[in-house]
């Protein structure tokens, strides 16, 4: 899977969290589209009754019945919660498109009997558009193109729910021209009109979401780091005074993400605390080559890495190469017996946690979000690449040493 892809992939995949959908069918085709059958699978659970008898094979679709927009809602509630088993990706892709395109035809029918001011208006264009936008992320175009225009419809359809909703989508399709295109232009003309959005709404939990998933799809996009800590660095102010604890409590991790964001060809600050319990002297690390590793001993991908690190230290350290891990550990007693175990003969900054979660005070003020993260340091104390896992540490490693005695 390319970079790009990547990128797509993972901001797609959020827009559960913030769009308003909850566990609607919107939600659940990213999972299926995805994840195969064990996803799949999970999709139908969530939406299933656990007391309804198991169907084999693919429910049909009944025919859409006369009513009102209350029995009509009904039936639409009624057809997302049948309780089958897919055996395959393609069976649950077949249903679940089935019930998105019923769901705009029973959407359609009910807003066609009501107006604007009624109880069913909200809750039925919600449907229209979520299951439009569950089309076109199944490979319907022309859905994908009605649920943008809806949502633009929508914006002023006299209900501030609706209208933050289609904005957010809108901003979602936008995004996902930016990630497949590469326009970086394009995605700062995105970053400003999202945080437009956040400083008008900077305790909206959802707006606060969809701000946070985008800069981290466009960290992911070759050539888009420095946009990405742009946009950090533009959400930040609305997070810092938004009075919604949860999103005011977001704020450090955006400062740090938009510092690690920033490091390459500057200066790293390093603090923290050696295993003996004396803190760590930066200046010990004056004039030599260093890969700063953030890891933990449950990491399986940080545990499957520490050999190529020790190869590495072994062929360079006396030409001054030095590594300075960052344990994200909880368990002081399992970081000790690894590190005995492993031999480990480079420096360990440790913290004992405080609270809940692995957090060590440097990882928090670099944004770390993910592990191992790998940091490599020029001689001059400047960062040269944040990408050096694998055979990448040893090439980076051969360039820097080649004149080396």
């Amino acid at each position: 899977m390319s970079a790009v892809s990547a990128s797509l992939r993972r901001f797609c995949l959020s827009l559960v969290s913030v769009s308003g959908v909850g566990a609607s069918l919107l939600g659940l085709s990213g999972l299926v589209i995805t994840s195969g059958r064990a996803a799949a699978q999970v999709a139908v659970d969530d939406v299933a009754d656990p007391e309804a008898e198991v169907e084999s094979g693919v429910p049909e679709v009944p025919e859409i019945p006369d009513g009102t927009p209350e029995e009509l809602m009904t039936f639409v509630d009624n057809l997302r919660k049948r309780n089958f088993r897919p055996t395959s990706r393609d069976q649950a892709m077949a249903f679940f498109k089935q019930v998105a395109s019923t769901s705009v035809t029973v959407a359609d029918k009910i807003l066609g009997q009501i107006e604007s001011d009624d109880e069913f208006f909200v809750p039925a264009s919600r449907m229209k558009l979520e299951s439009l936008t569950m089309l076109g992320r199944l490979g319907d175009e022309q859905a994908g193109d009605e649920a943008a225009a809806y949502a633009a419809l929508l914006i002023d359809s006299g209900s501030d729910e609706l209208a933050d909703e289609a904005r957010r989508l809108l901003v979602v399709s936008e995004a996902q021209r930016v990630l497949q295109s590469g326009d970086l232009k394009a995605g700062e003309v995105l970053v400003k009109k999202v945080a437009g959005m956040l400083a008008k709404a900077p305790d909206d939990e959802q707006t606060a979401g969809l701000a946070m998933q985008l800069a981290g799809a466009l960290e992911q996009m070759p050539g888009g780091e420095s946009l990405a800590g742009a946009a950090y660095a533009a959400f930040a102010p609305s997070f810092a005074r938004s009075k919604n604890p949860q999103i005011n409590a977001m704020e450090p991790a955006i400062a740090g993400k938009s510092r690690r964001i920033s490091l390459p060809g500057n200066s790293m600050e390093i603090t923290g605390t050696n295993l003996d319990g004396s803190p760590f002297n930066q200046a010990t690390l004056k004039g030599k080559v260093v890969l700063v590793d953030f890891w933990a001993t449950w990491c399986g991908p940080c545990v499957a890495e520490m050999p190529n690190v020790l190869a590495a230290y072994e062929q360079y350290h006396k030409q001054g190469f030095e590594v300075v891990g960052v344990s994200l550990d909880e368990d002081r007693e399992a970081l000790d017996a690894f590190i005995a175990a492993k031999e480990i003969p480079w420096t360990i900054l440790y913290e004992q946690p405080q609270g809940e979660g692995w957090r060590h005070p440097l990882a928090t003020y670099y944004g770390i979000s993910g592990i191992p993260t790998v940091i490599l340091i020029g001689r001059d104390g400047k960062v040269i690449t944040m990408d050096v896992r694998g055979e990448k540490l040893g090439e980076e490693l051969a360039k820097l040493f080649k004149d080396a005695k």
